[in-house]
């Protein structure tokens, strides 16, 4: 198990827990503490495959010897990620218990970043992408404009919009001309907030 793995090579550096997580959040920018190592060691919560890639920089072993069955798979042909049926506020994405599937990704993309897939829903991005579509996402607060982007509004569920930013604010744009977009000042993108989780990088259209 991955859990046994972090667990014996935390203990081989002679670092406990809240150790770990310090060196992961001050290498890496991982947002981690001791409950969350601890919930991997126990097997409670399997790290995503970005997390395992920085778990195994700092063992220096490979992802293959750390990695185990969990969020993200490896496989002789790619990296599964899971399809969530939702993203809110304040839960991590890798907490999400409603997963409806798994897509694969190739391992030179998994390498690039942190990934998660989101079953779409209504029409507002329609014709390109349809009610049940799956957007494959990389996890990053920060996007081009014109870029589609999984966007939260004031922690409720994530969309997938167009989006836009300048000095006055932030618009978010469907691509079905029948929604209006929608556009929020610098002082709303601060208060509800509009918070950018990932930037759309791949289309699964589903039959």
């Amino acid at each position: 198990m991955i859990g046994e793995k972090i667990r014996k090579l935390r203990k081989e550096n002679h670092w406990r827990q809240d150790q770990l997580a310090d060196i992961l959040n001050r290498e890496f920018g991982l947002k981690t503490d001791r409950v969350m190592i601890s919930k991997w060691e126990t097997g409670y919560q399997v790290p995503v495959l970005y997390t395992i890639s920085c778990l195994a920089k700092i063992f220096n072993v490979s992802i293959d010897y750390l990695n185990g069955d969990g969020v993200a798979k490896i496989n002789s042909k790619g990296v599964s990620v899971p399809v969530l049926g939702y993203v809110r506020a304040g839960i991590p994405i890798e907490a999400v218990e409603d997963i409806l599937d798994y897509e694969e990704i190739s391992q030179e993309m998994a390498s690039q970043g942190e990934y998660f897939a989101l079953s779409v829903k209504g029409d507002s991005m329609e014709p390109r992408i349809t009610e049940g579509d799956v957007v494959i996402v990389r996890k990053q607060s920060i996007v081009e404009n014109g870029e589609l982007a999984v966007v939260l509004v004031n922690g409720n569920d994530a969309n997938v919009k167009k989006f836009y930013m300048n000095e006055n604010g932030v618009t978010l744009i469907s691509t079905n001309p029948s929604y209006d977009p929608f556009y929020y000042t610098k002082e709303q993108v601060e208060s509800l907030p509009v918070q950018v989780i990932g930037k759309v990088v791949e289309l699964r259209a589903k039959f």
